[in-house]
């Protein structure tokens, strides 16, 4: 499981590198979702960490943007990474504003 660079971390989270090494080991924690990068031409999606412990997860990891606490931190998080792109680039796509040296 690979980890964006610049992580976003939710309100709710307080110790960042504990989350990313429980999610590394599948470890379970009830309330916590991860935006990845879509794998499609969808920009991003979020899920409950438990997904991750399925079989297609293990031989596909997802690429972490960021960690959040519930569902709404998760959305909390997605419209921050689109207002960014949207006042630096004039435009919402999201892979090229986090990605930008991809071109």
């Amino acid at each position: 499981m690979k980890f964006y660079k610049h992580l976003y971390v939710g309100e709710g989270i307080k110790h960042p590198n504990k989350v990313k090494w429980k999610l590394r080991r599948n470890a379970g924690q009830f309330r916590m979702y991860v935006i990845a990068l879509a794998a499609g031409r969808d920009q991003l999606e979020i899920y409950h960490c438990a997904f991750l412990q399925q079989k297609y997860y293990k031989k596909h990891p997802p690429y972490i943007i960021g960690i959040a606490r519930n569902y709404e931190d998760a959305l909390d998080i997605v419209v921050e990474i689109t207002k960014e792109a949207l006042e630096k680039d004039g435009y919402p796509d999201l892979k090229k504003y986090l990605f930008p040296e991809s071109d």
